[in-house]
């Protein structure tokens, strides 16, 4: 009897070490992200400043809050808050899009939609690297001014 007992005590604690384990490994992007504009590439140019991209895990979901400086020192903020299940949510602060539509793929990437007046405008797909200290955005579509996006974004962990 205290044999079986001794294993359903270990194998609840397997259980409880494994779904812990689980949750830490969830969304490798949560946390900060800082530009690394010497391996990006931006099409339309010119390349911001500088660029962060705060990941933030809430009771909510994940909030996103970006912060450029773009080429001619003009400072925005964005954010929104999503499930990354794909739904729509409101983005404050994009000049190029008013909703996102982010869904999580696995535990290192996501697609998000940015839509536009309910159309989609660009496609991106962000990617954590393996050792986790690189988050990798590659963005298609149209900016709010029509011309044709085509960026890689790398950013460095914080």
């Amino acid at each position: 009897m205290r044999n079986i007992l001794r294993a359903v005590f270990l194998f609840a604690c397997a259980a409880m070490l494994a779904s812990g384990s689980v949750a830490f490994a969830k969304d490798h992007w949560i946390g900060t992200w800082t530009l690394n504009a010497a391996a990006s590439k931006f099409s339309p140019g010119p390349a911001p400043k500088s660029q962060t991209l705060k990941f933030e895990s809430t009771k909510d979901g994940i909030k996103l809050t970006s912060h450029i400086v773009d080429a001619d020192g003009k400072e925005r903020t964005g954010e929104y808050l999503s499930q990354f299940d794909g739904a729509d949510v409101p983005w404050k602060g994009n000049p190029d899009a008013d909703t996102a539509s982010a869904k999580r793929i696995d535990a290192n990437s996501y697609e998000n939609a940015w839509k536009k007046d309910g159309k989609v405008v660009v496609n991106a797909k962000v990617v954590v690297s393996a050792d986790g200290k690189t988050l990798t955005i590659m963005q298609k579509g149209t900016d709010a001014k029509g011309a044709a996006v085509d960026n890689t974004i790398v950013l460095d962990r914080k």
